[in-house]
């Protein structure tokens, strides 16, 4: 499970402000990539509903929309989106980056440093720390996957209503064999990410 460990380090190095940053949405066919930027305040953690608090992906919908309301209700959280049309245009991880120093920017005051996970460094306004496997590691990268995943979650559901078919409220946009088969019958939408294969195919087909 995630712990403060790191956010001591830089806390006990004088960085009082320190903030996860998590994104969701890298790797769909359909949709924006979300990231989401989050200093947790450490007496809200002995509330009972942060016991859960994990990778995103480790977690029911459950419990991720209950710290969803536990960390936007707790935290400062900053979030960033990149659309459809950047994805194509700056490229996947390009729209990450962009939508990482998006939710970092919104945080006001600036943080001291931002743990990042992964292995790239977005161009942020404070410090940098990059955290392979972070949101494992890192209860403010956790918390960051969390409200990255629901933002996005949440998102492809409402598309999901206005594009019926390609069963996005329940694949989220990935490629899975529902959402495939949707593309050839159905066609591709303003919502879909022509720079990724699958797509072009569809529209070649």
């Amino acid at each position: 499970m995630p712990d403060l460990l790191l956010e001591r380090a830089h806390w006990d190095a004088g960085r009082a402000r320190v903030c996860g940053v998590d994104e969701a949405g890298r790797g769909p066919l359909a949709g924006p990539v979300v990231a989401a930027a989050v200093v947790l305040d450490p007496a809200a953690l002995e509330m009972p509903v942060f016991r859960k608090l994990d990778d995103s992906k480790k977690m029911t919908i459950r419990s991720r929309d209950a710290l969803y309301d536990a960390i936007m209700q707790t935290a400062d959280v900053g979030v960033g989106v990149c659309n459809v049309d950047e994805i194509d245009l700056l490229n996947i991880l390009g729209a990450t980056m962009k939508a990482m120093a998006a939710a970092v920017g919104a945080l006001d005051p600036v943080p001291d440093v931002a743990l990042v996970d992964g292995n790239r460094e977005p161009v942020l306004n404070c410090a940098c720390a990059c955290v392979v496997k972070g949101d494992a590691l890192s209860l403010s990268i956790a918390a960051a996957s969390v409200i990255a995943k629901v933002t996005r979650d949440r998102i492809m559901a409402e598309l999901d209503q206005r594009h019926p078919g390609y069963g996005w409220a329940r694949n989220a946009g990935y490629g899975t064999a529902e959402h495939l088969a949707a593309l050839k019958t159905l066609g591709v939408t303003e919502h879909h990410r022509r720079s990724f294969a699958p797509v072009r195919d569809a529209l070649d087909f």
